[in-house]
């Protein structure tokens, strides 16, 4: 009876952990989440780009995409976290350009890289661009503390590259902090002024061969103001 009563009562129990619980959805798959993450964090650049963190709300971005709010919170628990994720994302794509100066041991080769690079950049994210941009025109309230901690380190490794370069006097020395502030300047503007540039110029918007100028062109200006005289 006991060996009878053992076995009738573990095969139900097998039974039950072999079916799935119906209740319970089943996991979407990893690739596909990340790929919703991703259009959401798109679409809140762009809408950020735009209107600004006031004029931008959860049901803004989600009606846009097509999907539900409460949807939205399975990716982002709140505005201000998804603001937040698309400010890290920018930051992830201009940081990666930063890392060209530091790299290389020709001054005019890495400040020609470091331009192309951020121009690119202007070129190919201008509503990560404007995000940014407002964010720190606005005192970086909500970003201070990531900026002070991930783009002063890179600032003072390029300054030490230039540094560097003019102790074995290949450049003049100058104010190098300023001077990649001049940088910054001059390409974040093909990003931020880019439809009034277009403009100017009788386009509906700036195109390679624009880029490619203004690559030229602020290169020149740059090296030219480093170069030692004989």
């Amino acid at each position: 009876m006991s060996t009878s009563s053992t076995r009738g009562s573990a095969s139900p129990r097998r039974n039950r952990a072999t079916v799935a619980d119906p209740r319970v959805a089943p996991r979407a798959p990893r690739a596909a989440r990340l790929r919703k993450q991703e259009l959401i964090l798109l679409e809140a650049e762009r809408q950020f780009a735009r209107f600004g963190f006031e004029g931008v709300s959860l049901d803004s971005i989600a009606a846009e995409l097509g999907i539900s709010r409460q949807n939205m919170l399975y990716y982002f628990s709140s505005k201000d976290e998804l603001y937040v994720a698309v400010l890290d994302a920018v930051l992830e794509s201009w940081l990666a350009s930063m890392d060209v100066m530091a790299r290389k041991n020709d001054p005019e080769t890495a400040i020609s890289s470091y331009i192309s690079a951020k121009l690119c950049f202007s070129r190919d994210r201008p509503s990560g661009s404007a995000v940014f941009t407002r964010e720190i025109m606005a005192g970086a309230p909500r970003y201070a503390d990531k900026l002070a901690q991930r783009v002063i380190p890179k600032l003072r490794a390029d300054v030490r590259a230039f540094e560097r370069w003019a102790r074995q006097g290949l450049i003049e020395k100058v104010d190098f902090t300023h001077l990649m502030f001049v940088i910054w300047s001059a390409t974040q503007a093909y990003a931020d002024l880019a439809p009034q540039f277009a403009l100017f110029v009788g386009k509906q918007r700036l195109d390679d061969g624009d880029f490619a100028a203004a690559h030229a062109l602020i290169t020149n200006l740059v090296t030219r103001s480093l170069r030692k005289m004989a």
